[in-house]
């Protein structure tokens, strides 16, 4: 593999700090003394025009003087001198800069006017730039401490990465007291450039760093965000600190009801949780996650028993537990009777545990011990109490010895002050999670319960297009076409109805009626009760003017209302907005439910659904769930579960339950919709309405606007949905049929049939392993695939009762958006029958589909068959040195 392409900027070679002092308290002189002191081993150059020496070192008065080109320059110069700086850096060939000018506010228009002068002079001269930050960045694993921090980082191997400097500096200055330590900490500040997705895109393949924590101001860039954060939390914990969590103001005004009862933090919600991250809610959360994730904490469910010499102290882990819904079972029948036969009769047997006050370390260790062996547990809470005749400190010891013999979580509680200060940190040092409040233990195990729930949603890839009746999309394109060439943006009812249509989510019958008399004919055509409402130009809400008449019972009462209803629209609205009325049949359902669905188009993360109480209820109880498409069968049945009206949708009293699997489909429907017209900015199916026989859509309104032609397919969406127009069916040299897809998650037992008939060579140069099995966490990386940034091509043939896969072709994009890098490997018995040629073809389709411009690859020199075939497909062959003997093939799109 090549170096990572911010490899100059995280582990540079190199550095020049510009600004670089003795000056005590300035931001030059901490970082060049902190470079120094940490034990930085690359080459290390002090600019500053008034010094010969900085720190014993010698000094240059410009980077022009430098006698090398470096990896990396560091600016800690007033604001005023960096438009001149970065246009030296251009000349001088540098390729990364970390700005650190105190000065910098950037929240004004001249600061704003001045850094979008520097970004043009970084683009023109390809400089990344990180920053403005007063922080900077530290690689704690590699010793090159490049922050302005007055203190010690211990190495670790969790990474920070934070947009805020004083939010790192305070984090650091709380591990540093904690004994926790850190592979990375950026602070990257305004992030004109390298953002956050940038950064985790590095840390997702640092060896070094093992989990990552974040702290979240805003997101410029969601798509990239989504895509590296979903492709760390495969592999890595990843825990986030979002602030700003209150609504705009202007939300409140949205058109539609699902823009108005959705903020900013339910979207970002939504996607940390689709990306398998836990979110913090305060820095007290950071600070305690930081704790537990420089550990190997890890729960499989969300079952807790609490083990206690303090029966008041146990009872608060229980009120805590119970407000965060973390369950607190009966222990199993076993455990109980274990337990009558060893406590003193006096103790409580059952969770909460309690082992009375004079409890020995013994008495603790074994109780723990038997309650962490129980069947119906994920994890135990030990809180600790001070007593006559308790030991904190053998206790902790025990405890420290069960930790390393479960593989479930064990948390402690020590609770007090001076007389459990030294046990306190005898399990800290034993990187044990411990903690001063048995309520803050509770919330630590709710968390990392909520992490692999999350980690659950990760994995969820909703199923291809097609492999159910596939929408109209010509009659849905020519409705919107329609609309935005008549100037408009609102469809209106029947616009709205025919696009639901198209997807195959049922409606319920609409007729036109330009006057009384034809609202009458209507009626008598499609049967009383009937509903009427008002069909004028842009009215988002016919209730708003009184435009909606319900269960009119006769054709008398429907002229009346038709003429009353009419006559007001035309003093509202006007004469040239109202078009007539729309006419409907009343429902009518003995046993319906109202049902709320809804779209908006978030200005970072893009379409989100929403899900809740539909009719007058969706505003008034605000009882609404969102998500993220594209949804699957998994995540649209966890959406409605988040809702308080998932209670009524079930059987009650005398109502039989809803056909839930219609509701199901309609939300599925709805993600297929907004991510095959990307043209839809807001929807409202309201009501929905719902019984045991299924569902019918009332209403709806849609509102769209035109996109770019030239924009990439699938560009809008902040989860890249299954690439379902790349499945071909073709065919090999011999004439057999054969399926080109893309991979997905179903694939992972056909993936482990094709890895098994490989040779033992075949399977070593792709795997590097002559395992005849992957292991788990390959497997998952192998099926478990994020689009927008990677794609696997499967050849699939029938064979025996079913679908086998005899060849993959693999590509993953390189993060300058640009290249990509392929891996090919085919079932031995396949080989020579054209194979090779149309996987390769199809990795090239895939590739161009997403913008890549380059794909490359490596292959053994001593593969001159390869090497031929390579050439044969338009590649060209380069060696590189740092390659060890592998030559690289390279092929423009």
């Amino acid at each position: 593999m090549k170096p990572h392409y911010l490899s100059p900027l995280f582990d540079p070679r190199s550095v020049a700090v510009i600004g670089a002092s003795e000056t005590p308290g300035a931001v030059g002189s901490t970082v060049f003394s902190n470079l120094l002191e940490g034990g930085y081993t690359g080459k290390l150059f002090p600019v500053n025009l008034h010094r010969d020496q900085v720190l014993g070192i010698n000094a240059f008065k410009t980077l022009a003087k430098v006698p090398m080109v470096v990896d990396l320059v560091i600016i800690t110069t007033p604001a005023k001198t960096l438009v001149d700086l970065i246009e030296e850096c251009g000349k001088k060939g540098v390729k990364a800069v970390v700005i650190m000018s105190c000065d910098f506010v950037g929240t004004d228009k001249k600061s704003q006017a001045q850094l979008d002068k520097i970004m043009d002079r970084a683009r023109h001269y390809g400089i990344r730039i990180m920053g403005p930050t007063v922080f900077g960045l530290c690689r704690v694993s590699s010793k090159f401490m490049a922050g302005n921090y007055q203190g010690k980082l211990k190495n670790g191997s969790m990474a920070l990465v934070s947009q805020s400097s004083s939010i790192t500096s305070a984090i650091l200055d709380w591990a540093e007291s904690h004994d926790v330590g850190f592979s990375s900490v950026v602070s990257l500040g305004s992030a004109a450039d390298v953002d956050v997705g940038e950064v985790l895109d590095y840390l997702v393949a640092d060896p070094k760093t093992q989990s990552i924590l974040l702290y979240i101001e805003d997101l410029q860039e969601a798509r990239t965000f989504m895509s590296a954060v979903r492709a760390a939390a495969r592999s890595k914990p990843v825990m986030a600190l979002k602030v700003g969590r209150y609504n705009d103001a202007s939300a409140a005004h949205g058109r539609t009801h699902s823009e108005r009862l959705i903020g900013r933090d339910d979207v970002f919600d939504a996607a940390l949780k689709r990306a398998g991250v836990l979110r913090l809610r305060s820095i007290n959360q950071l600070f305690t996650a930081a704790k537990v994730l420089n550990g190997t904490f890890k729960t499989k469910g969300r079952r807790l028993a609490v083990v206690t010499n303090g029966i008041g102290a146990g009872m608060m882990a229980v009120d805590r537990a119970r407000d965060l819904h973390v369950l607190l079972p009966e222990l199993a029948p076993g455990t109980v009777a274990w337990l009558a036969k060893n406590l003193p009769a006096q103790a409580s047997r059952n969770n909460p545990v309690d082992i009375l006050g004079d409890a020995s370390p013994e008495r603790f260790k074994l109780v723990v011990e038997a309650v962490l062996a129980d069947p119906n547990i994920d994890g135990v809470l030990v809180v600790f109490t001070p007593q006559a005749g308790t030991d904190h400190l053998r206790t902790a010891e025990a405890m420290i010895a069960l930790k390393k013999t479960s593989d479930k979580p064990l948390l402690m509680a020590w609770i007090g002050g001076k007389k459990v200060d030294a046990s306190r940190k005898l399990l800290n040092k034993a990187g044990c999670a411990s903690f001063s409040a048995p309520e803050h233990a509770v919330e630590v195990f709710y968390s990392l319960a909520a992490w692999q729930h999350n980690q659950q949603l990760l994995l969820q890839t909703p199923a291809p297009l097609g492999e159910w009746e596939a929408p109209d999309m010509e009659t849905a394109h020519m409705v919107i076409d329609k609309v935005l060439a008549d100037g408009r943006s609102l469809l209106d009812e029947i616009e709205s109805k025919a696009i639901l249509r198209a997807f195959h989510i049922p409606v319920a019958l609409t007729v036109r009626a330009n006057s009384a008399d034809d609202a009458v004919n209507a009626a008598m055509g499609m049967g009383l009760p009937v509903v009427l409402k008002v069909d004028a130009i842009d009215l988002m809400h016919k209730t708003d003017i009184d435009g909606v008449a319900l269960n009119l019972n006769s054709l008398i009462g429907v002229a009346s209302e038709a003429n009353k209803m009419l006559s007001r629209a035309h003093d509202k609205l006007g004469v040239e907005r109202v078009r007539g009325l729309t006419v409907q049949p009343m429902h009518g359902k003995k046993h319906a439910r109202e049902l709320m669905v809804g779209v908006v188009n978030d200005s970072a993360f893009g379409p989100v659904i929403s899900f809740g109480a539909g009719g007058i209820a969706v505003e008034v109880f605000n009882d609404i769930a969102v998500s993220l498409p594209p949804l699957n069968d998994y995540l649209a049945e966890h959406l409605i579960r988040r809702t308080r009206i998932k209670k009524m949708l079930a059987a009650f009293r005398n109502q039989p339950a809803v056909n839930i699997e219609a509701v199901k489909n309609v939300l599925l429907r709805v993600s297929e919709m907004v991510c095959e017209l990307p043209q839809i900015q807001q929807l409202d199916i309201n009501p929905l309405i719902s019984d045991e026989n299924g569902v019918i859509a009332v209403d709806a309104s849609i509102i769209v606007a035109a996109v770019d032609p030239k924009a990439r397919r699938y560009a809008h969406m902040a989860i890249h949905p299954y690439p379902s127009h790349l499945m071909q069916l073709t065919q090999l040299k011999t004439g057999m049929p054969m399926i080109l897809r893309p991979i997905r998650p179903e694939d992972a037992e056909l993936l482990i049939q094709f890895v098994s008939r490989l040779s033992d060579e075949t399977r070593y140069n792709r795997y590097m392993s002559v395992l005849k099995s992957l292991p788990q966490s390959l497997l998952a990386r192998f099926t478990h695939l994020d689009y927008a940034r990677e794609m696997a091509i499967a050849a699939t043939v029938q064979a025996g009762q079913g679908e086998q896969i005899i060849g993959v072709a693999r590509y993953t994009a390189n993060p300058d958006k640009d290249s990509c890098e392929f891996a090919v490997v085919i079932d031995d018995a396949w080989q020579g029958k054209g194979l090779g040629n149309r996987l390769m073809e199809a990795l090239f389709t895939a590739a161009r589909d997403m913008g890549l411009s380059i794909i490359e690859g490596e292959v053994l020199t001593s593969n001159k068959t390869m090497l031929a075939f390579m050439k044969h497909l338009g590649f060209t062959i380069q060696t590189h040195p740092e390659d060890n003997g592998l030559k690289w093939v390279v092929k423009e799109l």
